[in-house]
């Protein structure tokens, strides 16, 4: 168990940085490699292949009249529309401007004093608990990047908030819902809140068997953290929510930001998207095959890759610390993990797109890495 602590970048250091802190920074890549955002192949975010659903794309034409007037603040009509679909009560659903949001109200309504983080894992956890003072404690979990029985033998008393990602970004890799129950109940014999982040379940096959939304009422110390923008590709418009059934903890979240979380064009954006509930079937088929077309032609290039089950894959490219600035060259971003603890320059993840875009990136790796092996043999 490792004591974390902030190293905070300048504005010059992000930007000769782009996409190391987050995916998706086309405009910083763009800077560094010379070329229109546009030209560039973006394998740094993760978002859903196929595309804005044309039933989304619709309604936010439909209704941009919204701009002219301010949002519904509590977002009355989706969080009746996410309610129907979670199966829950509407009073267990809280809205935020994206997944980010979100997290940053949890950390400024709750201000845990001590928290507890698996490494590696969303770096946003960490830069909002810092912002609030907390006590971070870190998890290594090991060579094998999973989450097993000695993170919930790291919680210990007086840790007041765990922070879990299902499944975890960047690996891809699962938990055992077992073994979150069992977290569960020994957080909540400490007092402790779980944080589960079930953003990207909506991209794994047999979702309802993994995810806790069903232990709400058991586990009042339990949140759970859901998105739109990854599965219906709106990550312009932010838009996020929250399940718990600690009302309490929702109220102090929502007065922890501003009034106005979500835009009147997301909102409708996000209850077109719930109209569809067979778009996230097809994206599943989707990424299923195009996951493991990647996984197996990035493993044939000697890369060594996570099992992962999200729209993503994290691999490891020994001796390669500069993959990323070679494939920019190329026209491509991938996501660099040096800034997750237990990763090293080495650690990479890329996105999973469609066929067409899959194999461009192959072949750019392919590429770099081939020239990466004559300049070895002309050594």
């Amino acid at each position: 168990m490792i004591q974390g602590h902030q190293e905070k970048k300048t504005e010059q250091d992000m930007d000769q940085e782009p996409s190391l802190l987050h995916g998706g920074d086309l405009y910083g890549a763009a800077r560094q490699s010379g070329r229109a955002a546009g030209e560039l192949l973006d394998f740094s975010a993760n978002i859903n292949p196929l595309g804005i659903p044309p039933r989304v794309r619709q309604a936010i034409l439909d209704h941009m009249e919204q701009t002219q007037r301010y949002p519904d603040p509590l977002c009355r009509r989706l969080v009746q529309a996410i309610a129907s679909k979670e199966g829950l009560d509407a009073g267990q659903i809280l809205c935020g401007s994206g997944g980010a949001d979100l997290i940053y109200r949890f950390a400024y309504a709750r201000r845990p004093g001590k928290a507890l983080l698996p490494a590696p894992t969303f770096a946003e956890y960490e830069e909002a608990l810092g912002q609030v003072g907390t006590k971070l404690m870190f998890h290594a979990l090991g060579e094998n990047m999973q989450v097993g029985e000695a993170f919930v033998e790291a919680l210990e008393p007086g840790t007041k908030a765990v922070f879990l990602c299902n499944p975890n970004n960047p690996t891809g890799l699962l938990t055992e819902r077992s073994l979150i129950v069992k977290l569960l109940e020994k957080a909540r014999t400490l007092g402790t809140t779980v944080f589960l982040d079930e953003c990207f379940l909506d991209f794994v096959e047999g979702e309802e068997k993994i995810t806790c939304k069903g232990y709400l009422e058991e586990f009042p110390n339990l949140i759970i953290l859901k998105s739109f923008t990854k599965m219906y590709a709106i990550p312009g418009l932010r838009l996020g929510y929250v399940l718990s059934g600690n009302r309490k903890l929702l109220e102090a979240m929502r007065r922890a930001g501003q009034p106005w979380a979500v835009g009147g064009l997301a909102q409708e954006a996000g209850m077109a998207a719930l109209e569809d509930p067979d778009f996230p079937v097809r994206t599943r088929q989707a990424v299923d095959r195009e996951r493991e077309f990647l996984r197996e032609e990035l493993s044939k290039l000697g890369l060594l890759v996570y099992e992962g089950t999200a729209n993503y894959l994290c691999f490891r490219a020994p001796g390669e610390t500069r993959l990323y600035e070679k494939l920019l060259q190329e026209g491509v971003i991938l996501r660099r993990c040096a800034n997750y603890r237990g990763l090293d320059p080495e650690h990479y993840r890329a996105a999973v797109r469609n066929r067409e875009e899959n194999r461009r990136f192959l072949q750019a790796i392919a590429t770099v890495l081939a020239d990466k092996n004559i300049e070895e043999m002309e050594q």
